[in-house]
Protein backbone atom coordinates (compact mmCIF):
# COMPACT_ATOMS: atom_id res chain seq x y z
CA UNK A 1 0.00 0.00 0.00
CA UNK A 2 1.42 3.08 -0.83
CA UNK A 3 0.49 6.35 2.02
CA UNK A 4 0.96 9.70 0.35
CA UNK A 5 0.51 12.82 2.58
CA UNK A 6 1.62 16.55 1.79
CA UNK A 7 2.78 19.42 3.47
CA UNK A 8 5.35 22.53 3.99
CA UNK A 9 7.40 20.98 6.18
CA UNK A 10 9.32 23.69 7.50
CA UNK A 11 11.77 23.80 10.66
CA UNK A 12 11.44 20.02 11.29
CA UNK A 13 10.21 19.14 14.26
CA UNK A 14 9.30 16.05 16.22
CA UNK A 15 5.18 17.22 15.63
CA UNK A 16 6.24 15.87 11.64
CA UNK A 17 8.08 13.41 12.65
CA UNK A 18 5.24 11.55 14.49
CA UNK A 19 3.15 12.10 11.75
CA UNK A 20 5.71 10.86 9.12
CA UNK A 21 6.08 7.58 11.24
CA UNK A 22 2.38 7.26 11.48
CA UNK A 23 1.56 8.03 7.74
CA UNK A 24 4.65 4.79 7.01
CA UNK A 25 2.45 2.61 9.99
CA UNK A 26 -0.28 2.57 7.32
CA UNK A 27 1.31 0.77 4.29
CA UNK A 28 4.51 -0.03 2.91
CA UNK A 29 5.67 2.57 0.73
CA UNK A 30 5.07 6.34 2.51
CA UNK A 31 5.49 9.22 -0.66
CA UNK A 32 5.85 12.59 0.81
CA UNK A 33 4.58 15.96 -1.35
CA UNK A 34 6.54 19.08 -0.18
CA UNK A 35 4.87 22.41 -1.42
CA UNK A 36 7.19 24.56 -2.70
CA UNK A 37 7.16 28.19 -1.18
CA UNK A 38 4.71 29.40 -4.22
CA UNK A 39 2.38 27.38 -2.78
CA UNK A 40 2.64 27.83 0.62
CA UNK A 41 2.64 31.77 -0.22
CA UNK A 42 -0.72 31.11 -1.92
CA UNK A 43 -2.38 30.19 1.88
CA UNK A 44 -0.28 31.64 4.24
CA UNK A 45 0.85 35.07 4.96
CA UNK A 46 5.00 34.44 4.62
CA UNK A 47 6.67 31.82 2.72
CA UNK A 48 8.57 28.70 4.52
CA UNK A 49 11.76 29.63 6.89
CA UNK A 50 13.86 26.63 5.13
CA UNK A 51 14.29 26.48 1.27
CA UNK A 52 12.51 24.26 -0.28
CA UNK A 53 15.55 21.95 -1.75
CA UNK A 54 16.36 21.68 1.68
CA UNK A 55 13.25 20.94 2.95
CA UNK A 56 13.35 17.84 0.24
CA UNK A 57 16.78 16.61 1.29
CA UNK A 58 15.96 16.54 5.27
CA UNK A 59 12.76 14.46 4.08
CA UNK A 60 15.08 11.95 2.14
CA UNK A 61 17.52 11.68 5.08
CA UNK A 62 14.27 10.14 7.37
CA UNK A 63 14.12 5.87 7.75
CA UNK A 64 10.33 6.27 7.20
CA UNK A 65 10.47 8.31 3.98
CA UNK A 66 10.02 6.38 0.95
CA UNK A 67 9.75 8.92 -1.81
CA UNK A 68 9.39 12.84 -1.47
CA UNK A 69 8.41 15.16 -4.40
CA UNK A 70 7.71 18.65 -4.63
CA UNK A 71 4.63 20.12 -5.45
CA UNK A 72 4.07 23.57 -7.35
CA UNK A 73 0.50 24.34 -7.31
CA UNK A 74 -2.16 23.59 -4.61
CA UNK A 75 -3.80 20.68 -6.01
CA UNK A 76 -3.46 17.08 -4.75
CA UNK A 77 -4.87 14.65 -7.47
CA UNK A 78 -2.47 15.05 -9.83
CA UNK A 79 -0.07 13.65 -6.87
CA UNK A 80 -2.40 10.94 -5.57
CA UNK A 81 -2.77 9.60 -9.38
CA UNK A 82 1.19 9.80 -9.81
CA UNK A 83 1.60 7.40 -7.19
CA UNK A 84 -1.41 5.23 -7.57
CA UNK A 85 -1.51 6.48 -3.82
CA UNK A 86 -3.79 3.78 -1.62
CA UNK A 87 -4.50 6.05 1.82
CA UNK A 88 -3.95 10.14 1.53
CA UNK A 89 -3.41 11.55 4.58
CA UNK A 90 -4.36 15.42 5.41
CA UNK A 91 -3.89 16.93 8.91
CA UNK A 92 -7.24 18.40 11.37
CA UNK A 93 -7.22 21.76 9.64
CA UNK A 94 -8.38 20.39 6.12
CA UNK A 95 -11.33 22.24 5.13
CA UNK A 96 -13.66 22.75 2.37
CA UNK A 97 -11.44 24.72 0.08
CA UNK A 98 -11.98 23.28 -4.16
CA UNK A 99 -8.77 21.61 -4.57
CA UNK A 100 -9.21 19.59 -1.14
CA UNK A 101 -12.99 18.79 -2.41
CA UNK A 102 -11.80 17.75 -6.18
CA UNK A 103 -9.37 15.29 -4.07
CA UNK A 104 -11.73 13.86 -1.55
CA UNK A 105 -14.01 13.46 -4.78
CA UNK A 106 -11.16 11.72 -6.94
CA UNK A 107 -10.03 9.79 -4.05
CA UNK A 108 -13.89 8.03 -3.40
CA UNK A 109 -14.36 7.87 -7.46
CA UNK A 110 -11.22 5.41 -7.07
CA UNK A 111 -11.67 3.56 -4.14
CA UNK A 112 -8.90 5.15 -1.97
CA UNK A 113 -8.88 5.77 1.58
CA UNK A 114 -8.45 9.51 3.08
CA UNK A 115 -7.62 9.81 6.56
CA UNK A 116 -7.47 12.77 8.91
CA UNK A 117 -4.94 12.93 11.71
CA UNK A 118 -4.80 15.07 14.63
CA UNK A 119 -1.17 17.70 15.01
CA UNK A 120 1.12 16.65 17.60
CA UNK A 121 0.00 19.25 20.48
CA UNK A 122 4.06 18.79 21.28
CA UNK A 123 5.32 22.19 18.87
CA UNK A 124 4.85 23.20 15.53
CA UNK A 125 6.74 25.28 12.93
CA UNK A 126 4.79 28.48 14.18
CA UNK A 127 5.00 27.93 18.20
CA UNK A 128 9.43 27.66 16.82
CA UNK A 129 9.38 30.56 15.24
CA UNK A 130 7.07 32.44 17.90
CA UNK A 131 9.51 31.22 20.46
CA UNK A 132 12.58 32.44 18.53
CA UNK A 133 10.72 35.88 18.59
CA UNK A 134 10.15 35.62 21.94
CA UNK A 135 14.03 34.99 23.05
CA UNK A 136 15.36 38.72 24.78
CA UNK A 137 17.24 40.79 22.40
CA UNK A 138 15.32 39.51 19.19
CA UNK A 139 12.91 42.66 19.73
CA UNK A 140 10.60 40.37 17.82
CA UNK A 141 12.19 40.56 14.81
CA UNK A 142 15.01 37.75 13.71
CA UNK A 143 15.93 37.01 10.55
CA UNK A 144 17.76 32.78 10.11
CA UNK A 145 20.76 32.73 8.18
CA UNK A 146 20.80 29.86 5.23
CA UNK A 147 24.10 28.59 4.27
Amino acid sequence: MIVYTVGTFDLLHVGHLALLEYCKSLGDTLAVGVASDQVVNSYKPNVPVIPLEQRLEMLKALQCVDIVRPYYELEYISGCKDLNADIFVVGEDWGNKPHNVAVESYLRSKGKQIKRVLYNPRTSSTRIKQNVRAQPGNGGNFELAVA
